[in-house]
């Protein structure tokens, strides 16, 4: 049977898994599956799901997005918003059963991977944000993923404080345990929090509060990367214009010694991660030209 490359969208919420041609990277397969609590469960459902996307062919190459703090290079993982999952050796589990090479990175990395390269931009300076059960970025320069100092850290832009609005402000905690975070603001699980009720079912005021939010961190971002535009993805980004309009605005309006970056919606939309872990996967593979990891 021919290879086929499987890329693994690793979230709080779901789990999704693709295989795909390793040439093209036309999806053959995806199943979509809620995240299970406990770690066991959760390793046992990739590997049904891997073997569901491949149907008896034999890997190519593998990759996963998921979510921060996690060792790159070692593939050693600890999703802040999976408690479960803790030190858990990512790589080395995949690679044992599935006789592949595999790499893995912070979800937002390799969306933001999957979004310049798949989504075919052509500014040198691309910031990816994601607006979903948390909140996070990915850094694109020339085509290469942007690491922090200390050893490769990841930037962690949902953890900036802004002088933020909120008619509930007691109710504003972020997972990470600081008590001003902006993605304990406008995540899907912080508007939960505060609104009691998904980002679907918000008032025009309490939207109003989530884009001025948004509008402070993205100009901050702007000020901090000066990136030559933004892509914003997620599920809290589906509302689109009604709330990118507003914070856009808002960021214009803030910014005065940088230039003022596009801000666009995802070209590769829900599921730009697993593209992007397919992009990854062929890279693992050995198949990928660019330089980009």
């Amino acid at each position: 049977m021919t290879p086929v490359l499987v890329g693994l969208d690793i979230g709080g919420s779901k789990f999704m898994v693709a295989a795909a041609e390793p040439d093209s990277l036309r999806v053959l397969s995806t199943f979509v599956e809620p995240t299970p609590d406990g770690l066991e469960d959760g390793i046992g459902l990739l590997h049904t799901l891997i073997g569901r996307v491949t149907r008896g062919a034999p890997v190519a190459g593998m990759a996963a997005a998921i979510g921060g703090p996690l060792d790159w290079q070692t593939g050693v993982v600890s999703p802040l918003h999976q408690p479960a999952w803790r030190n858990v050796p990512l790589a080395r589990l995949m690679r044992e059963r599935w006789q592949a090479p595999f790499r893995c990175d912070v979800d937002t990395n390799v969306a933001a991977l999957g979004e310049y390269h798949l989504g075919k931009y052509t500014e040198s300076r691309l910031l990816y944000l994601t607006l979903s059960t948390g909140m996070g970025s990915g850094f694109i320069l020339d085509g290469k993923i942007y690491r922090g100092g200390m050893g490769g850290a990841h930037p962690e832009v949902g953890h900036q404080s802004i002088r933020f609005r909120c008619s509930h402000p007691e109710r504003v905690q972020c997972d990470c345990g600081a008590p001003d975070c902006l993605e304990a603001l406008i995540s899907g699980q912080g508007i939960r929090r505060i609104y009691s009720k998904p980002p679907e079912e918000l008032e025009p005021g309490e939207w109003a509060e989530v884009a001025w939010n948004l509008g402070l961190g993205l100009r901050n971002l702007a000020a901090l990367y000066a990136p030559d535009i933004i892509a914003i993805g997620g599920g809290v980004a589906r509302q689109g214009e009604k709330l990118l309009g507003p914070a856009r605005a808002v960021m214009t309006a803030h910014l005065k010694l940088v230039p003022a970056p596009r801000i666009v919606l995802s070209r590769l939309g829900y599921d730009t991660a697993l593209r992007g872990a397919l992009f990854l996967a062929r890279a693992a593979a050995g198949l990928c030209q660019t330089q980009a990891l």
